[in-house]
């Protein structure tokens, strides 16, 4: 008989460090979105940007200032999609999609995801890349 993989609960601090009123300790992130929030951090971290882990991270940063027309969505969805099945065991990708807008000098990301172990319908993010500086 195969095992099941079930999952136990997820939780994680939220990065605002706002204080929960009632028992004065930081809010916490649990199942569905401490999951979101590390799917984000990942595409969002720079390679060799975290201590001790060199090698985590995406280089989506590197095509800010490429010429935004439809030759770097590829390989954009497949930077994105290679770091999130790298460092991400929990959640199992679908499909990733990017949206160019060269006006605004930025990128639409939409990722679709399964998480692993835990019953939770198809999870949804889809969050803006932009520059910070020009």
């Amino acid at each position: 008989m195969p095992l099941e993989s079930v999952s136990r609960g997820f939780k994680d601090i939220s990065l605002s460090f706002k204080r929960n009123p009632v028992t004065n300790d930081i809010i916490s992130l649990r199942n569905e979105d401490a999951i979101k929030r590390s799917v984000i951090n990942l595409v969002r971290t720079r390679v060799g940007e975290r201590f001790f882990n060199p090698l985590l991270g995406s280089k989506v940063d590197n095509y800010f200032f490429e010429l935004a027309d439809f030759t770097i969505v590829e390989p954009l969805r497949t930077e994105i999609s290679t770091v999130i099945n790298n460092f991400e065991p929990r959640v199992a990708l679908k499909r990733v999609d990017v949206e160019l807008y060269p006006e605004d000098n930025a990128m639409e990301v939409s990722i679709n995801y399964d998480i692993v172990g835990l019953s939770a319908p198809q999870q949804a993010i889809t969050f803006v890349l932009q520059p910070t500086r020009y």
